[in-house]
């Protein structure tokens, strides 16, 4: 054997597409240090890249996975590649599993635990290149790391060679932010023809309700995997978003028979002991049904496959800024996603993939999976951020900009946990935090939690939330006995614990055996109970979720104003107080359904979200008429209240602008002067604009405490506002001095050449009307022009009868070319009203030809 085993492999390498792309990629990592391999799923970038960097550098190789799974896969299959020992020359490092030797070329780690080595020690010591795999996914770690490692070679490390491996077109826009001369290598892949066969489940099987995925498609999910499976020859991978799906279809498939006999079942995801996940990445000697997340859709290599059903769904971080919920939340893949899960059936001969939706579904998917820096809750990110100097990210690279909102509500919840300032910088809290290695509100809960409960619980009760685990009936408390005694989530559940207790501090000699009942504090002669110190280590975690039963029913009001509900049948209903760990929204649903939480007290509650208590003087409209309290509020829950005899002037006037804007202006009431007057003011703001006031309904709406004035302070019910005189209220907003000029520029009423009096109808404030019979204007050369001279009064001509005969706004041209006509056919029907040839002369009168004879000769 050769004195080296990476020399000895790239010899008489694996025949993978990538070997042939490994002469170019070392070339340009000659000229600049830094490359991007573009090379399909499955086309030997991990297998190969790795061994050719240990060929060319003194130092050790670091490979980064987005996966736990993934990371140790990749380190066993390139062990046995080069037939050497896991941790000799090849070693891994996840958390809470590392397998490494003083000897160790090549170390294969999660991005997440790379982060946190670059956060110790920027400078790597001993690291010769970095190999950033699978970046096209981007995930938020690996997206911090690229931006992280190109701040790094240009302020300390020159010499670190760089290495981004994407199976997509993101390649270019990976290599700009590496720099502009970063070359990009693309080795195409080899890949056989895969037939797509559509499989939409029935219309009685929907494919989501508000708990997940339901037992109809998950029967239609294993019945479509029994149905390939007899069709054709090879292993089946079938693709579900989460462990309880797969676990679910792995039952269904083993009690079925309807599988060909022979055929081994096995499950696929990251919450499996490491040798059941070894199991299932190992070819075996009787068929397989793979049942997988998406950890097998492009991270990993499961042989023999030539069957794939995708489910089409996935777990995707989602978070609802407005509602204070983020988690994880089943969605539909992107084309992208279910094409790569697709050629997972063509790496070794032609395949097939049956997918559980139809070809129109399929035309509406998202064409790339959204990054999710654009999607997941951002406070681990900016606690990172701040953590390496630069609050934000402000002058990284990176390759998305992080959503403003994301951002605030990430900063916000970092202040509220005392991580950071209000500059955005870290403080000695904050290095405390993040040096726990979990999401600050975790990290928050075990340093806090641990003089509450004691450490054993606390960090018992953090590593239990940091999985996603289904808790019994969403209890937290059945979940942790359930992990205690043992079963498929213990092994990953007690690393985790023993990890944790570690990251206390003073916890050198402690023991970290689990404890039944807690340490920590004992309220109450009883002592706390598990489930109030596991709702304890909760409410610490996510204080925004502490949540009451609603007086009366059967629903829950968080602290940070989410409306939520137990699933039906849980362990849980009727707890007064709930520390909810998990809570998700579907869309359409006004409620969060709690998935998981634990029941605490009153006083708990108060102590981890002691931050959200306030005292308040609530003056709001209700039900039609001002209620006026004194609050104590937990956030959004009412602790108290009592009535406030004197409300502020100031709150009365807000609580009545919002009751309009809620029910509209005709609560106030509007006889037919002030109606009429509004209608005169909209027309001279129309026309003229300001100093004339706006009356229209959103500007009142907005001054209400202008115009309404000292009316707001007797204002307590409808009945009130109705007594409000509003003709005097909306002469307050006139200006002063040209409200002398109100009757001039918009007057009330007109008089025309007969005497009349007529008002100007100001309905439409674009265009005043004058309705008027013809014989009342004879003698008008022009209607008067109203505003100044700079609007022209339009005059609605009426016969006799008082009916519409006529429309101008230009009297002469009318009198000239429209009012022949109009006489010719109105003199035969109103004989006895007078039609002059030439109305610019004749008499105006009111009275018909004899009436006005007589009123001569009078």
């Amino acid at each position: 054997m050769s004195a080296d085993p990476f020399a000895a492999l790239l010899a008489d390498p694996p025949d993978l597409p990538v070997r042939h792309g490994l002469a170019q990629l070392d070339q340009a990592l000659e000229a600049g240090g830094a490359a991007v391999l573009q090379s399909p799923p499955g086309s030997g970038k991990t297998t190969l890249v790795p061994p050719a960097l240990a060929t060319q550098h003194t130092g050790r190789i670091i490979v980064t996975q987005p996966r736990r799974i993934a990371a140790r896969a990749a380190a066993a299959r390139l062990s046995h590649l080069i037939g050497r020992p896991l941790g000799s020359e090849v070693g891994f490092s996840v958390r809470g599993e590392r397998r490494v030797s003083p000897g160790t070329r090549v170390e294969v780690v999660t991005a997440g635990l790379l982060l946190r080595r670059l956060q110790a020690d920027p400078e790597l010591p001993g690291v010769g290149a970095v190999v950033l795999d699978e970046v096209h996914e981007r995930h938020l770690d690996t997206d911090l790391l690229l931006a992280l490692l190109v701040d790094v070679r240009s302020a300390l490390r020159e010499d670190l060679t760089v290495v981004a491996m994407s199976a997509t077109i993101e390649a270019e826009r990976v290599a700009a932010v590496l720099g502009q001369a970063t070359p990009v290598v693309t080795v195409p892949g080899r890949l056989h023809p895969v037939t797509t066969n559509w499989r939409p489940p029935p219309a009685t099987a929907a494919r989501l309700d508000q708990r997940g995925t339901t037992p109809a498609f998950l029967d239609h999910v294993a019945t479509t995997t029994a149905e390939a499976m007899r069709a054709h020859d090879g292993d089946a991978l079938v693709f579900l978003p989460g462990a309880r799906e797969i676990d679910d279809v792995v039952r269904r498939l083993r009690s079925a028979g309807a599988l060909p006999a022979g055929t081994d079942v096995l499950a696929l995801h990251g919450r499996l002991p490491p040798a059941e996940q070894d199991r299932a990445l190992r070819e075996g000697r009787r068929r397989r049904v793979v049942v997988s997340s998406a950890v097998a859709e492009s991270s990993l290599t499961v042989p023999g496959v030539r069957i794939v059903v995708d489910a089409g769904l996935a777990r995707v971080p989602r978070t609802d800024h407005n509602r204070g919920l983020a988690g994880l939340v089943t969605r539909s893949v992107s084309q992208a996603a279910a094409e790569q899960r697709a050629g997972r059936a063509g790496r070794e001969g032609p395949g097939q993939v049956y997918r559980c939706w139809s070809q129109a579904d399929h035309a509406r998917l998202q064409a790339h999976p959204a990054p999710q820096i654009h999607t997941a809750d951002l406070t681990s990110a900016m606690l990172e951020l701040a953590r390496w100097g630069t609050p934000r990210g402000e002058g990284l690279n990176l390759l998305d900009e992080p959503p403003a909102s994301s951002v605030q509500a990430a900063e916000a919840a970092l202040v509220e946990l005392g991580a950071i300032d209000a500059a955005g910088m870290i403080t000695a809290r904050g290095r405390a935090i993040a040096g726990v290695g979990v999401d600050p509100r975790l990290g928050r809960a075990l340093l806090d939690g641990a003089g509450e409960v004691g450490a054993n619980l606390a960090a018992e009760t953090v590593a239990m939330l940091d999985q996603d685990t289904p808790a019994p009936g969403g209890d937290l408390t059945a979940l942790l006995r359930q992990l205690r005694r043992g079963g498929p989530a213990t092994g990953s559940w007690e690393q985790q614990r023993r990890r944790l207790h570690a990251a206390l501090p003073g916890s050198e000699g402690r023991s970290t055996e689990s404890a039944e009942e807690p340490h920590g504090r004992q309220p109450g002669a009883g002592g706390t109970k598990l489930d109030l110190a596991v709702g304890t280590v909760t409410a610490l975690a996510h204080p925004g979720r502490i949540a009451r039963l609603r007086p009366g029913g059967s629903t829950y009001l968080m602290v940070g104003g989410t409306g939520a509900r137990l699933a039906p049948g849980s362990a849980l209903a009727g707890s007064s107080w709930l520390a909810v760990a998990d809570a998700a929204r579907s869309p359409g649903q006004s409620d969060a359904i709690i998935r998981a939480a634990a029941p605490i007290d009153e006083a708990t509650a108060l102590e981890a979200a002691g931050h959200a208590l306030s005292e308040e003087r609530e003056v709001a409209w209700h039900e039609g008429r001002i209620r006026a309290r004194q609050v104590l509020k937990l956030g959004a829950i009412e602790l108290s209240s009592q009535r406030l005899v004197d409300p502020d002037p100031g709150l009365l006037a807000r609580a009545v602008r919002e009751g309009l804007q809620a029910q509209g202006l005709d609560l106030i009431g509007w006889p037919a002067a002030a109606a009429r007057l509004r209608r005169r003011l909209l027309f001279l703001h129309a026309a003229l604009g300001a100093p004339w006031p706006d009356v229209s309904d959103e500007a009142l709406l907005d001054a209400v405490e202008e115009w309404l004035g000292p009316d707001l302070a007797r204002v307590r019910t409808t009945a009130d506002l109705r007594r409000i005189d509003t003709t005097a209220a909306l002469r307050r907003l006139l200006p002063w001095p040209q409200a002398g000029e109100l009757d001039r520029l918009a007057p009330e009423r007109i008089e025309v050449p007969s005497g009349s009096k007529i008002a100007v109808d100001y309905t439409d404030p674009q265009r005043p009307v004058l309705p008027v019979r013809i014989q009342e204007v004879f003698g008008w050369d022009q209607a008067p022009r109203l505003a100044g001279g700079r609007v022209p009064l339009v005059l609605e001509l009426l016969s006799p009868a008082s009916r519409p005969a006529a429309v101008t706004a230009d009297l002469a041209t009318f009198w000239a070319s429209g009012y022949p006509q109009v006489r010719a056919e109105l003199r035969g029907r109103y004989p006895k009203h007078p039609w002059p040839e030439d109305p610019t002369t004749a008499t105006p009168t009111t009275r018909t030809k004899r009436a006005s004879r007589r009123a001569r000769d009078a």
